[in-house]
């Protein structure tokens, strides 16, 4: 039914759909249009700027590597093995996507620092501590926070083998080597590339992990090099050429996301649930069972010392954490807000439409994948800086960014959604005559409940941690959490900066919680 024109033909549906549209156009490509203009009059790159582009590059490839090297065993423990637990550690592989990435660097050096558990452990051996910053710690924590992403992308590949696959294998007399090469290896093949290029694309567009445990000038990321060109040098020309080689790096590795899946030739099945044979032996379980459970360490102990090293410090925390908090949750909920109604209105106007006008509504909602906030926030400020104060907008800013940023994840959790509203009960408001906001308030609105719900805890949940936009413009006086988590830490108030990490975690997973609850109870209402 998508390509019924009827539906949108309700002024203020379409006036909303075109406005989104346009914003989302002058965000993504009036930034890009400022940028390139101004890097007319930038210097020549300097071996400094090569460098940080050389590590960007070589980051995000050996943590793409690392991350579904990693996820492939774990993915095909899960997928074999049923136990006790198994749905909610399932779940819990999503929570580093909306863990704040300043709380994450937090924990990983709880374990991993100088002053760790693990290196305290080795100094009892009488080895000396582990050094996390530079190349290795950037990787480290990449891994932590794409292998789970991986994991989850391949085992719904493994899941989608049809049973009747593996009991044919059964019946042949087939080894587990055999049922590898001729139906695992050929799903490998088909997911694996997709999820490496996704995890890189992320890697390049990570700032607060270079910001942190970069190390210095030889950990320098092009994210990492556009801020201090910006906020210590103020040199706009070399950051706006800087900016658009990150979008080029983005622009290629998205792309290169959107052509590299290959079809597994596996063919479809009856729907049953996945059944295995000859996989039953001590040693395979072993296997298995190493490799969740090191999954599973690996992916909570930070967490556990976060709120363990946090608690004791929450008496202490200054005023300027709660004022951060607030600005924060502000910041959250208006980026939440904006986020949804663009993702509402670019789906309606995708699902309501024809022609190119429903092509160019799924590019515009597609787009902001492919370019760095950094990117954004830095054409921003060149379109802002002759006619006001982009110091005194850094909340609004940062906001519109964080929503923009957003919009790709909430558009697909309600596009598809919203088609199959359509398609199942369009023809039926058809019918009965329903036309503009009353279909939207009788059919589409309560339908959308559950992925709006969704969307908007996702969305609020990365606003909340975000550690990107608001360090070029933020002075110290309208600092967020994780800009005040980071000052902490720089000032070595490492029992208070445990505390405030605590309360954005709190925070960020509690907004994801609220919305997603809301958006559940409001679909069982």
């Amino acid at each position: 039914m998508a390509g019924r024109a009827g539906p949108v033909k309700h002024p203020v549906i379409r006036l909303s759909g075109g406005v989104a549209a346009a914003i989302v156009a002058a965000l993504i490509l009036g930034t890009l249009a400022a940028v390139a203009l101004r890097s007319e009059d930038a210097p020549r790159l300097g071996p400094a700027d090569w460098a940080a582009i050389r590590f960007t590059l070589v980051q995000a490839v050996l943590s793409a590597v690392f991350s579904v090297a990693l996820a492939v065993p774990v993915a095909r423990a899960l997928a074999r093995r049923r136990f006790p637990g198994r749905t909610l550690l399932v779940t819990l592989l999503g929570a580093p996507f909306i863990l704040p990435t300043i709380v994450a660097v937090l924990g990983l050096l709880a374990v991993f620092g100088r002053s760790g558990i693990l290196s305290t452990a080795l100094g009892w051996v009488g080895l000396g501590p582990i050094h996390i910053y530079g190349l290795h710690g950037v990787v480290l924590a990449h891994v932590f926070f794409n292998m789970p992403l991986a994991v989850r992308l391949i085992l719904q590949g493994w899941l989608a083998i049809p049973a009747e696959r593996f009991r044919l294998a059964a019946a042949l007399g087939m080894g587990p080597r055999d049922v590898f090469r001729r139906l695992e290896w050929p799903m490998l093949r088909a997911v694996a590339p997709g999820a490496l290029l996704v995890i890189f694309l992320v890697c390049t567009t990570s700032f607060a992990v270079a910001l942190t445990l970069g190390g210095g000038p030889r950990g320098t990321t092009v994210e990492l090099a556009i801020y201090q060109a910006f906020r210590f040098e103020f040199d706009l020309g070399r950051a706006a050429i800087l900016s658009l080689i990150q979008f080029a790096i983005c622009a290629v590795a998205a792309l290169a996301v959107w052509k590299v899946s290959l079809p597994s030739g596996l063919g479809g099945g009856l729907g049953r649930v996945v059944e295995r044979w000859g996989i039953s032996s001590a040693g395979m379980r072993l296997l298995d069972a190493a490799a969740i459970l090191l999954a599973t360490l690996f992916l909570l102990t930070p967490l556990a010392l976060i709120v363990l090293r946090g608690l004791p410090g929450l008496a202490t925390l200054p005023s300027s954490v709660v004022q951060a908090t607030v600005r924060s949750l502000a910041v959250a909920l208006s980026s939440t807000a904006l986020a949804l109604w663009l993702a509402l209105s670019l789906a309606l106007l995708a699902q309501w439409s024809r022609g190119w006008v429903r092509g160019g509504a799924e590019a515009l909602a597609s787009l902001a994948i492919a370019v760095s906030p950094l990117v954004i926030g830095t054409g921003l400020f060149l379109l802002v800086y002759p006619v006001a104060d982009p110091v005194a907008l850094a909340l609004p800013i940062t906001a519109l960014v964080n929503a923009l940023m957003s919009l790709p994840f909430a558009y697909r959790a309600l596009a598809p959604a919203l088609a199959e509203v359509e398609a199942v009960r369009g023809p039926l408001a058809d019918s009965l005559g329903l036309r503009g906001w009353a279909r939207m308030r009788y059919m589409v609105l309560p339908a959308l409940a559950r992925p709006v719900g969704f969307a908007g805890g996702l969305a609020a949940a990365l606003s909340m941690g975000d550690l990107g936009v608001i360090a070029l413009f933020a002075d110290p006086g309208q600092v967020t959490l994780p800009m005040q988590l980071y000052a902490l830490m720089g000032s070595y108030r490492m029992e208070q900066a445990a505390a405030a990490a605590l309360v954005l975690l709190v925070c960020s997973l509690g907004l994801f919680w609220i919305f997603d609850r809301g958006g559940r109870m409001r679909a069982d209402a």
